[in-house]
């Protein structure tokens, strides 16, 4: 083995290293490559070195099993919450159906009475401005003669406005 090192083997390094070896190769060179064992060597294993590169660039790279795996835990997870999804729609639709038509029978109630309705605001006696004491205040009075709709609008307000917060809940979570 020799330590000396041929002067053209920095030339046929570069021309190999572009990729342009025999075909850019001044015929000097190739006539140069015949009589010189280290140039040869050189172009032999950087020749192929470069069609193993190739080789190996040609086969696909296959994700890592577990890669594989978790995708296919995904989409199984995915396809079961688009199952379970399905009863919250109808639920939503039920929830909605069930705000309207308590809405439209609110509005054909009202309706049938006419201006009317709130007839009973001048029916309720003014405060006193008294202190109340729980011995004057009786459940039972706020639902006789017309003051039940002082409490049954407000609950059904109450109601209408649930099921709305409910609606949009239910449909944030998707």
């Amino acid at each position: 083995m020799t330590l000396k090192t041929c002067s053209f083997e920095k030339e046929i390094a570069q021309l190999l290293a572009r990729g342009q070896w025999p075909q850019a190769a001044t015929p000097e060179l190739r006539a140069h490559l015949s009589s010189c064992s280290s140039c040869a060597d050189l172009v032999l294993v950087t020749l192929a070195f470069q069609s193993a590169r190739a080789a190996s660039d040609a086969v696909p790279n296959l994700p890592a099993p577990g890669v594989l795996w978790w995708r296919a835990q995904l989409r199984r997870r995915n396809a079961a919450v688009e199952r379970v999804g399905k009863p919250i729609l109808g639920a939503q639709i039920f929830a909605i159906s069930v705000t309207l038509i308590f809405v439209v029978g609110l509005v054909v109630s009202q309706a049938t009475h006419g201006l009317s309705w709130l007839s009973w605001l001048q029916q309720i006696p003014q405060p006193q401005f008294a202190p109340l004491s729980m011995d004057s205040f009786s459940p039972a009075a706020l639902f006789t003669s017309g003051s039940s709709l002082l409490v049954l609008i407000p609950l059904l307000a109450t109601l209408a406005l649930l099921s709305g917060v409910v609606v949009y809940l239910a449909s944030e979570k998707q």
